[in-house]
């Protein structure tokens, strides 16, 4: 139970009032030794009053006043003339003077603190003012003993006292706290315990309820990242679906598209000029869908195989890319341009830089496609000192809202009605495999375009 939160606030709660008991209690038994000696003045006043009215006092009654008043002499001044009106024998020297007329606080605070250290009884004279008019000033000697005994009996009953009120406040504080904070802290401690046991089941996600400010922004905040993870989780469960259903036709379609690469080997011997021009980019295109096949597969697995990197020449890799989008195009009215010096090279692993810029410019082929309007496709590449810099910019309608918040994000980045978004999220790792970025420069009613930086290398050692 103490190391529990309401534990240790109830330990707390019961340490700091007594703190504060104690803060009370020096000026309290500061006031009572004022309290008692300014009482033992007024009887000693009262004494020498009787004194006085009388005209003869003998011995005895004196003795009796004296020990009625708690005190051993009485010097009273009336009339600027200073008389012992009573008088009996002292024990001891008088030790010390105090004067209570008009004394400030710490003063007496420092002289009742130190009456409690002093155990040895003590003859003190004490000074005061008269009550009632009764002169300029009055005198008296009394012993220390009986103040010390009434002090520490007065403040034993101020600790009890303070005792039982820290007490009884650190219970009701116990129980405050344990229903307001221990009790609500507790039931989101216990629906953390049963969304981990099945974080998938959306059931489990908790359910904001505290009327307390901060602990009702807690769950909140809570609800959102469980709402998060709910939601990567069902994305991995997709990738996984999606890695298992590759892997069953990855064979046969391999198969399918090796059977056609041997039957191209048939139509590189045609002797028409046309087939002659477009078997190569028939060949290269059954090839890169063999390999797109694996990759495809390998990303399934999560483990796509890095780059081998070569000083290429990137022109070559555009210009492939544009004619081979040219073939899809058809009657559609789409126009392709680069605008790449012949003599930029870059250290890049030429399949892969060719996946990228491909699913790029397919993309915004598609795009404008789909618009039904006529549009243009231009890829232009540059370099500075310390990267080369190759952009795709279309002006096809632009990206859907969805697809910009979501970008390079399997299954959620799509850019085309039915999509996956795996083009973009597997060319962006492709980049990021050869120490750069692909990033999304802009894209509105005017067009998109997409940056591509490749950090630049020695080019002459490749890999």
């Amino acid at each position: 139970m103490l190391n529990s939160l309401s534990g240790r606030f109830l330990i707390l709660t019961a340490v700091f009032v007594m703190l504060a008991e104690v803060m009370i209690f020096v000026p309290s038994v500061a006031r009572f030794r004022e309290d008692f000696l300014l009482n033992r003045l007024e009887r000693a006043q009262i004494a020498s009053l009787v004194l006085l009215a009388a005209d003869e006092v003998n011995a005895d009654l004196q003795e009796e006043l004296l020990r009625n008043a708690g005190v051993f002499n009485v010097v009273l001044r009336r009339d600027d003339a200073r008389q012992l009106v009573l008088s009996s024998p002292v024990p001891q020297p008088v030790a010390q003077t105090f004067d209570l007329r008009d004394a400030p606080a710490f003063t007496l605070i420092r002289d009742a603190m130190l009456r409690l250290y002093t155990a040895r009884p003590e003859v003190i004279r004490v000074i005061g003012q008269p009550v009632r008019m009764g002169g300029l000033l009055i005198e008296i000697t009394v012993d220390t003993g009986e103040l010390r005994t009434a002090m520490i009996d007065y403040g034993l009953r101020i600790l009890w006292l303070s005792l039982v009120i820290s007490v009884i406040t650190a219970v009701l504080l116990f129980l405050a706290v344990r229903g307001l904070l221990v009790k609500p802290i507790k039931r989101v401690v216990a629906t953390m315990q049963a969304y981990a046991k099945a974080p998938e089941d959306a059931r489990q996600v908790i359910k904001p309820s505290s009327g307390i400010t901060e602990l009702r922004e807690a769950e909140e905040t809570l609800q959102s990242l469980q709402m998060q993870l709910t939601g990567a989780l069902k994305q991995r469960e997709h990738l996984a679906q999606l890695g298992g259903a590759v892997a069953k036709v990855n064979h046969d379609l391999r198969n399918i598209l090796t059977s056609a690469q041997l039957f191209t080997d048939r139509i590189e011997t045609s002797q028409d000029p046309t087939v002659q021009r477009l078997a190569p980019k028939l060949i290269n295109s059954l090839t890169r869908a063999v390999h797109l096949c694996e990759a495809t597969l390998a990303y399934g697995k999560a483990d796509e195989p890095g780059p081998t990197l070569a000083g290429i020449r990137l022109s070559d890799v555009v210009i492939d890319v544009i004619e081979s989008e040219r073939l899809s195009v058809g009657d559609a009215m789409v126009s392709l341009s680069e605008d790449v010096p012949a003599h930029l090279m870059v250290l890049a692993d030429s399949e892969q830089l060719h996946r990228v810029i491909g699913n790029l410019v397919r993309n915004a082929r598609q795009a404008i496609v789909n618009s039904g309007r006529p549009g243009a496709i231009h890829v232009m590449a540059n370099e500075d000192d310390h990267e080369s810099i190759i952009r795709v910019a279309d002006t096809g309608p632009g990206l859907p809202l969805k697809a910009r918040e979501h970008l390079f994000k399997p299954f959620q980045g799509g850019t085309t009605k039915g999509g996956s978004g795996l083009g973009l999220t597997i060319a962006a790792e492709l980049v990021r495999g050869h120490g750069g970025s692909l990033s999304l420069e802009r894209s509105d009613e005017h067009g998109t375009s997409f940056c591509i930086t490749l950090p630049k290398g020695n080019l002459g050692d490749g890999a």
